[in-house]
């Protein structure tokens, strides 16, 4: 019996856009503080239409649920993050840890000819990152953190491959 392994084709560059925002989002929650909400007390002044609405208010209710559910919201991602990234190659893992985990202003170059030890080229760091990304995209697009259908591949109207030239 042949069963093979279908894996999507992705386009590189929407599923590098699309991994580097999940990861700016994850350094984003790692370093900006949570700031809860606050009820308010002095009630406000709306003209309410007379009769029932079948809506009821409770604005301090509202506040309590997100002061709660945004903090642990917020850790679960941060936790699920952690876990994809775990779960790469040691090569991979260091470049997304050092490269997108940490600071802001990290650079490629830093990161091929500094923290690889021995360096890398930049052809092998692209490598190393392109398949870094192709395994979280499809790991993030398992949980459901991203959509996979945007990332698939898009092929071109006329049928022609990438090394292929037209006709004239």
């Amino acid at each position: 019996m042949d069963a093979t392994l279908n894996l999507p084709k992705l386009d590189r560059r929407t599923t590098q856009a699309a991994v580097e925002a999940a990861m700016e989002k994850y350094r984003i929650y790692k370093t900006i503080t949570f700031e809860e909400r606050e009820a308010r007390v002095t009630s406000s002044y709306n003209e309410t239409p007379s009769g029932y609405t079948g809506t009821t208010s409770d604005s301090t209710a509202r506040t309590a649920i997100y002061n709660v559910d945004m903090p642990a919201a917020r850790v679960a991602y941060c936790e699920r993050i952690e876990r994809i990234v775990e779960r790469l190659n040691d090569r991979e893992r260091l470049l997304l840890r050092e490269r997108y985990m940490k600071q802001d202003d990290v650079f490629d170059y830093k990161v091929y000819n500094h923290v690889f030890d021995p360096p890398i080229s930049k052809d092998t760091y692209v490598k190393v990152r392109t398949s870094a990304f192709y395994k979280m995209a499809l790991t993030l697009s398992a949980m459901g953190l991203i959509e996979l259908d945007e990332l698939l591949a898009k092929t071109s109207e006329s049928g022609r491959g990438k090394g292929e030239k037209r006709r004239t």
